[in-house]
């Protein structure tokens, strides 16, 4: 155990006791352990060698080149499980591997749960993430929902790639390097995926209806400004513990 933290600490591992208890506690035998160490070593996220992130309580299931859900993320969990009740519809777009959606399901039981990813293999995950009666589409943002969800969503997440382009290349190697640049990629300024999100999104949300995205706190003035062009109200929200910044837009009650 001694050896393998300080080899993990000398690879650069802030939490080197900690993976080490993880990796220990994943390793089948001792040269299953050396090999896993060996890949952290060389710079391999853990979640992927051990196939699994911690994540609110929840072990999320992970494979190689999905998007490994952030602790931060946790604060847009908390907003949206304050905006729903049982058997109302929540969408998760751009689900990953469906942290989100397995995370507000946990906390709020009889929700109707949605998720959605234009990558195939992070669907593959959110199946083995979410419960058995959620429903799961592939495919870019709203384009393989059905048509009976428009107007009926009371919570709508989506955990939309935010990094600006030219930033891409100063993230920690274990993101840039093996994650896929879909999931990190937001354009020139972070926004472009969310510019289409707030597009669509009033004729999919349900009168009163919140669209809940994170940015970084830099990101929020502008967030806001596009959300309200798509008509919604919005304001940002944030978690000093988290280091979390979330958007919210929501669209206004039905006209009488």
């Amino acid at each position: 155990m001694v050896d393998l933290v300080s080899r993990l600490r000398a690879a650069g591992c802030v939490f080197a006791e900690d993976e080490a208890a993880i990796l220990e506690s994943a390793a089948e035998s001792p040269e299953h352990l050396e090999r896993m160490a060996a890949r952290r070593v060389d710079g391999e996220p853990l979640e992927y060698i051990v196939g699994y992130a911690d994540f609110r309580g929840l072990r999320i299931a992970v494979a190689t080149g999905v998007f490994v859900p952030r602790q931060r993320t946790g604060f847009l969990v908390e907003c949206a499980i304050d905006r729903i009740r049982p058997s109302e519809v929540l969408l998760d777009l751009c689900c990953g591997a469906g942290a989100i959606g397995a995370a507000v399901a946990a906390a709020v039981p009889g929700i109707e749960l949605h998720a959605s990813d234009i990558d195939p293999i992070a669907v593959d995950c959110a199946r083995a993430n979410l419960p058995a009666t959620a429903s799961t589409y592939v495919g870019d943002l709203f384009s393989p929902l059905p048509a009976g969800l428009a107007g009926r969503i009371q919570v709508l997440t989506a955990n939309v790639p935010y990094v600006p382009r030219d930033e891409i290349d100063m993230m920690p190697p274990e993101a840039r390097l093996h994650e896929r640049p879909s999931a990190l990629d937001g354009g020139d300024d972070g926004l472009d995926v969310l510019r289409q999100v707030a597009a669509s999104a009033p004729s999919w949300l349900r009168p009163c209806g919140h669209l809940l995205v994170e940015t970084s706190e830099a990101q929020a003035p502008t967030a806001i400004e596009i959300m309200r062009s798509a008509g919604l109200t919005a304001s940002a929200h944030e978690s000093e513990d988290l280091f979390a910044t979330v958007v919210i837009g929501t669209r206004g009650p039905a006209q009488t």
